[in-house]
């Protein structure tokens, strides 16, 4: 177990990685996250008032839960004690409690715990802790990797405000690397560290949003590359070497391309074509994130209710490559790309939804009918007559003819089923259930 109090003042020696002397010591100073921790956001007015509750920080390593923990110990008034799930005990729960308690009653100061990995706690051990939460003797503040829906104990989630952080973006590293080579105080500025354009730009794409694995990828190459001239110079075989991930020569127009040559594929129902170019896209070093959300977004674009499977594979897919990585989560990825493929395609759903979209931005759209407003408090009867209303399921297929539309869009068509697949089935059931609905534009 590591315990210590974030609010004290660290000396940052040369000893520490140059990941840690680079944490941010304020909100000013903290990279990426903007949708959490932006101007105006929830998080961060909570911080900047010292009225955090219990919370959970949720993401992929490197995109700066711990990092943005330091600069609410340094923030706040409040103590700031730091555990491991992983080396840590009922015991030592018990013991920071305890100290916990003396501070509040002695001098009136909150405590903070900061618990990294926390899905890894038994249940044993999060029930030891949830008295104190409860009771506001500590603001537990959890940091992990996994969806903390699935990997931690719901009595812990529902007392803890989730706060999910994203992959830091290719902007995001530059800014930190930039940031850390300039430096003189915490960063590589003494040393007089250059970096060619093609080093750093691989650095920021084979760290896939990781701030950590790019600024120790960034150390270890000053460090061990010779001083010429009072200089270290940095190239790009150097920046191969220090992440250990080679680099296929492509330019930013190449990679996009190639992006675009495979969601095209995949549009085009051309399996081989579109692994050949996702797997060239993965060696170039590619987020395979990136690629996953892509075979989503053409699962229903391209595919949609035509096969509805190809939406769940995708999905699947998505979620076996966070949980294994790769290589392994090559294979559900092929699987997803091979279903998206040579599925049944129809562009209807993303059709409906611009139809839609449109009016819904035109505006005008009248009142919502009587018979469909809400009639869930007493004396609704007396605002509005909803006694028109058809229950479905009290007719013949759970199915009745009613109007649900507002007044001027009763004809109007956004969803117009393909006569592929699965989607076939839907436009002969809508013919026979909907004739009254013609195929007509919105009104204007």
């Amino acid at each position: 177990m590591t315990l210590f109090d974030f609010a004290q003042d660290q000396s940052r020696t040369s000893g520490q990685p140059l990941a840690d002397r680079m944490r941010p010591k304020t909100l000013d100073d903290f990279i990426g996250q903007e949708h959490i921790v932006g101007p105006g956001r929830l998080l961060r007015r909570a911080i900047m008032a010292d009225k955090l509750t219990s919370s959970i920080f949720y993401g992929p390593p490197g995109c700066g839960k711990t990092s943005l923990a330091s600069v609410i110990a340094r923030m706040t008034k409040a103590s700031f004690v730091r555990m491991n799930a992983v080396t840590s005990g009922v015991a030592d729960v018990r013991e920071v409690l305890k100290e916990a308690d003396e501070r509040r009653r002695m001098y009136g100061k909150a405590t903070y715990l900061l618990l990294d990995e926390c899905h890894r706690w038994s249940k044993a051990q999060s029930d030891s802790i949830l008295p104190a939460i409860e009771e506001g003797l500590i603001r537990f503040i959890g940091s992990t990797t996994e969806n903390p829906m699935i990997a931690m104990t719901p009595a812990i989630v529902s007392r803890c405000r989730v706060f999910a952080f994203e992959p830091l973006t290719e902007k995001d590293i530059e800014t930190a690397l930039r940031r850390a080579i300039a430096d003189e105080a915490d960063g590589l500025g003494a040393m007089n560290v250059t970096v060619d354009d093609d080093a750093l730009r691989h650095w920021i794409r084979s760290s896939s949003g990781d701030i950590r694995m790019a600024l120790n990828a960034l150390e270890l190459a000053a460090l061990t590359t010779p001083t010429v001239g009072g200089q270290i110079h940095i190239t790009l075989e150097i920046a191969e070497d220090s992440i250990q991930k080679p680099v296929i020569k492509v330019d930013e127009s190449l990679y996009y391309d190639m992006l675009s040559a495979f969601c095209k594929s995949l549009r085009g129902s051309d399996s081989d074509a579109a692994l050949l170019w996702c797997s060239r896209l993965l060696y170039a070093g590619c987020d395979p994130r990136l690629i996953a959300r892509r075979i989503i977004a053409h699962a229903s674009e391209d595919v949609g209710l035509a096969n509805p499977q190809a939406m769940l594979t995708a999905v699947a897919a998505a979620q076996a490559l966070e949980f294994i990585g790769l290589p392994e989560a090559r294979l559900p990825l092929t699987q997803a790309i091979i279903t998206v493929c040579e599925s049944e395609k129809s562009n209807s759903v993303v059709l409906a939804m611009e139809r839609a979209q449109a009016d819904a931005e035109r505006g005008q759209l009248g009142q919502v009918p009587e018979h469909l407003r809400d009639s869930h408090y007493a004396g609704h009867e007396r605002i509005n007559d909803t006694s028109g209303y058809l229950y479905p399921h009290d007719f013949p297929g759970h199915w009745v003819r009613q109007n649900y539309m507002p007044e001027g869009f009763e004809n109007t068509v956004y969803y117009r089923p393909g006569t592929l697949g699965y989607e076939a089935g839907i436009r002969k059931k809508k013919e026979q259930n909907e004739p009254q609905r013609g195929d007509t534009a919105s009104p204007e």
